[in-house]
């Protein structure tokens, strides 16, 4: 009647049903732990621009995907700290208009070699 695999499925379904491991390997989406997530995204950008000395405008106008509400809340939290603990703001060392580069530009390949071919003599044609 039933296939023993089936089976199995139908005993394991009600005990997996609450696993987050399950969402994750059928790639279910969780509201939740997407918003926790982009809540402690937009902290970290917040409180890194206040450690990096940078005002909450500029903030906000460099990461605009970022929630405002969360940059701001990192951002007032890192202040209150570096005030309690009068720490200074630790300035960019890196030049201006510096890219970090990602994985695919990491390891550039290099470009083929082209052979020079010397041009041909004035008289020739």
């Amino acid at each position: 009647m039933f296939k023993p695999a089936s089976l199995a499925f139908v005993v394991a379904l009600p005990l997996l049903s609450g696993c987050d491991y399950l969402g994750e390997l059928l790639e279910i989406p969780n509201p939740a732990k997407e918003a926790a997530h982009a809540e402690a995204e937009g902290q970290a950008i917040g409180s890194a621009c206040r450690q990096g000395g940078r005002s909450i405008e500029d903030c906000y106008a460099l990461n605009p995907e970022a929630q405002k509400a969360a940059i701001f809340t990192g951002w007032k939290t890192m202040n209150d700290y570096m005030m309690e603990h009068n720490l200074k703001e630790v300035p960019s060392q890196l030049p201006p208009g510096y890219v970090a580069p990602t994985a695919a530009k990491a390891a550039p390949t290099p470009a083929p070699q082209v052979a020079q071919v010397p041009p041909p003599p004035a008289g020739a044609k």
